[in-house]
C-alpha cells in the first residue's frame, strides 16, 4: 500500500514538476480548485504568491517555529514535522497542545501521509524549496524565509496566512503585559548585572547574542548583556573555544544544552579550572533551562522564557 501512494503521488505531481523545472510562475494558484478560488486570497512569500483559502481548517506547518505559532494564534494543526528527536529533548513548552496533531516526519515532512490528510494550507520556511512543487500540488502552500533573528515576523507571516490578525494583536498585549510585570518586579535590582545565556552542543559552546530569540526577550525586559554578548550575529549565536569561556561569564549565566552529548560535555567543562573561575559560578548564579523554550523561535514560546526569567531573577533568594 505504501509503495502504492508514492507511485501515486508521482504519478499526479511528475507532469507539474516537469512544468515548473522549465516555466516558473510567481503566482501558485493552479494547486487551488477553480471552485474555491472566488474565496481565497493571495499571500506574497518566497516562492511568489498563493492563494489561500480564507478560512483554512485544515493546516499542516512544517517547522517547528511555525507550529508554535500556529498554535499560539489559536489553531491546532492536523499535521506537522519537527526537528529534533523528541524522545531526547521534549518539547516541554508546547506541554499538551501537540494531542491528535499527525506527526509527518523529522525535517522532512512524509509526502504519502500529508496528502492523506488532505490539507487545505501548508504553511513552512524556505528549507522547503526543493520539494516545493511536490507540496503545493498535494494544497496551496506558502514558504516564509527562515530568520531566526527576526521570529517575530514569521508570527506576522502565519497569522495572516491563517486571517488570524486580531488574535496575534492579542498575543503581543500579552506578552508585553508579561514584560511589563517582570520589569516592574525586578525594579533597579539588575541595573548593573549583565546576563549571560550560552547553550552547549557536541564538543561546542555557543554564545547566544544579542539578536536572537532570547536575547531580544532580554532586552525587551531592559536586562543588559556582557559586551561579548551585546552583539548582533548569523542566526543569532557564534561559537567559542574553551580558551575564550570568559566570554560566557556574567552577574547571571543562563546555560543550556540542545543534545545529550552537549549534556555530557557541559559536565566535563564543569570540572575545568576556567569554568570555575567565572564569577557567575563563584556567586552560585547559574540557572539551567530547557533549550527548546529558549530557543523555540516562537509566540507559544515566550511564555515559557519569561516564566523562567521570574523564578530565577525574581524568585530566588
Amino acid at each position: 500500500m505504501r509503495h502504492l501512494f508514492y507511485w501515486l503521488i508521482l504519478g499526479i505531481l511528475g507532469f507539474t514538476l516537469l512544468t515548473a523545472c522549465n516555466h516558473h510562475t510567481s503566482h501558485n494558484t493552479s494547486s487551488l480548485p477553480k471552485q474555491q478560488t472566488a474565496e481565497c486570497r493571495m499571500v506574497k512569500h518566497t516562492m511568489g504568491e498563493t492563494c489561500v483559502p480564507l478560512h483554512p481548517q485544515r493546516v499542516v506547518t512544517l517547522s517547528l517555529s511555525t507550529l508554535g505559532n500556529t498554535l499560539a494564534l489559536g489553531v491546532i494543526p492536523i499535521g506537522a514535522t519537527n526537528e529534533v528527536q523528541t524522545e531526547k529533548k521534549s518539547l516541554t513548552y508546547l506541554k499538551d497542545k501537540t494531542k491528535g496533531i499527525k506527526f509527518l516526519g523529522i525535517s522532512q515532512p512524509n509526502l504519502e501521509a500529508t496528502l492523506l490528510l488532505k490539507p487545505d494550507v501548508i504553511i513552512g520556511l524556505d528549507w522547503f524549496k526543493p520539494i516545493y512543487p511536490l507540496l503545493s500540488q498535494i494544497a496551496p502552500t506558502v514558504l516564509d524565509k527562515s530568520d531566526y533573528t527576526n521570529w517575530q515576523k514569521h508570527l506576522s507571516f502565519v497569522a495572516e496566512v491563517l486571517g488570524k490578525q486580531k488574535n496575534e494583536k492579542a498575543l503581543w498585549q500579552h506578552y508585553f503585559q508579561r514584560i511589563e510585570k517582570l520589569k516592574s518586579v525586578i525594579g533597579y535590582r539588575y541595573q548593573n548585572k549583565k546576563i549571560s545565556f550560552i547553550y552547549v552542543g557536541r564538543n561546542q559552546i555557543h554564545i547566544d547574542a544579542r539578536n536572537s530569540y532570547a536575547g531580544s526577550i532580554i532586552n525587551d525586559a531592559n536586562l543588559q548583556r556582557p559586551s561579548s554578548q551585546n552583539i548582533d550575529a548569523p542566526y543569532g549565536a557564534f561559537p567559542v573555544s574553551l580558551e575564550e569561556l570568559a566570554k560566557a561569564d556574567g552577574d547571571v549565566l543562563f546555560v543550556t544544552s540542545f543534545s545529550i552529548n552537549g549534556d555530557e560535555f557541559l559536565k566535563k567543562q564543569q570540572q575545568e579550572p576556567l569554568w570555575q573561575k567565572l564569577k557567575a559560578v563563584q556567586e552560585n548564579h547559574v540557572y539551567y533551562v530547557d533549550f527548546m523554550s529558549w530557543a523555540a523561535s516562537n509566540m507559544l514560546g515566550t511564555d515559557a522564557v519569561i516564566d523562567d526569567l521570574f523564578k530565577y531573577l525574581v524568585n530566588v533568594p
